[in-house]
């Protein structure tokens, strides 16, 4: 649902402060921390649209703990993001895609931090070079350590249900910040002549259904026996049903992922012969994802079960990965039982 033309402007950091206002037991401490994300976001947003520019694009020869090559970019997201998370004050540690262990922060109010951040800084940045959308992605718990001691990796294994808000940045043709406390999801697009990202989109509700099925099919030959029986179903002709559905991939999950949430579809990382434990990371790619697309009238699942009943056991974990409305989640987890 987009905001209508006549409304006055709610910039994220009103929506924020009255959404607070609802609740009188609420200290701030959410709204500082979501405030500095929404900061860190329009620093990377800028340098993203300068990158072609800048001494930006490339490799920074280095290899994070995924074994990928980190790009410059990664590592400018990585920094400012750390930088404006430990600014608020209200985090004690973040579990980032870019750094092997939990970066924890001991000076000062950090230390006493109520939350913990898990976040992948910028998702699908080998499309950089050819301008093609990328993301950030997050996610954020009530830290289970005692106040006033280190965070440990245990603070970071918890399940999906647990997230008390989540969200992803994507710098597209517009740059929007969509993200829920779980009361709903709502999407601010980044007016560059204020400088301010403003509601674009109250209580977005994915339909029920759609005709967008994104999977890398390149790797067709690799996949589970049910996942290439759902995408020959998406392919047959069937009026009633309105197929053939249309294959649409971009390569980067918060892409993919937001074209389906806006317009109906199913997105899916199955696991493969290549990654047998799937590839996507759970609990800075799958968990945020997943608990954004239940609150805005979505499912996502591993394929056997649902995702944000996972609980991790390593900071990177993969998993397979099936989200998107919720018939075409019922359909492909009708072939998956049936064949595997």
């Amino acid at each position: 649902m987009q905001a209508s033309a006549g409304y006055p402007i709610v910039t994220l950091n009103e929506f924020i402060i009255n959404r607070q206002d609802e609740h009188p037991e609420a200290k701030g401490d959410l709204s500082r921390l979501l405030h500095h994300i929404g900061i860190a976001a329009k620093i990377v947003n800028k340098k993203i649209n300068k990158a072609g520019l800048v001494d930006i694009l490339g490799k920074a020869g280095e290899v994070n703990v995924q074994g990928e090559d980190v790009k410059k970019l990664d590592v400018f997201a990585n920094d400012h993001f750390m930088a404006a998370i430990k600014a608020s004050g209200e985090v004690c540690a973040v579990a980032s895609e870019e750094n092997q262990e939990i970066i924890t922060f001991d000076e000062g109010l950090s230390r006493e931090g109520h939350y913990i951040v898990c976040m992948d800084p910028l998702d699908g940045s080998s499309n950089i070079e050819v301008n093609v959308s990328v993301g950030t992605i997050f996610s954020i718990y009530r830290r289970l350590s005692p106040g006033g001691e280190q965070a440990d990796v245990s603070d970071f294994l918890q399940p999906g249900t647990r997230q008390v808000a989540a969200g992803y940045v994507i710098y597209g043709s517009s740059t929007m910040l969509v993200y829920t406390t779980g009361e709903g999801v709502d999407g601010f697009t980044l007016d560059p002549g204020i400088g301010e990202f403003c509601l674009s989109h109250a209580r977005i509700r994915t339909p029920d259904t759609g005709r967008i099925y994104s999977i890398n099919e390149g790797n067709y030959i690799h996949f589970p026996l049910g996942v290439k029986k759902y995408i020959k179903y998406c392919q047959e002709i069937d009026p009633e049903t309105d197929r053939p559905y249309t294959s649409r991939y971009i390569g980067s999950l918060v892409s993919d992922f937001h074209r389906n949430l806006l317009m109906g579809g199913i997105f899916i990382y199955p696991q493969t012969q290549a990654a047998p434990k799937g590839k996507l990371r759970l609990i800075y790619e799958c968990n945020p994802i997943a608990f954004i697309a239940e609150q805005a009238n979505g499912a996502a699942s591993n394929g056997t079960g649902r995702t944000l009943d996972e609980v991790p056991v390593s900071l990177h974990q993969r998993v397979p990965f099936y989200v998107g409305s919720r018939e075409m989640m019922d359909r492909v987890h009708g072939f998956l039982a049936e064949y595997g």
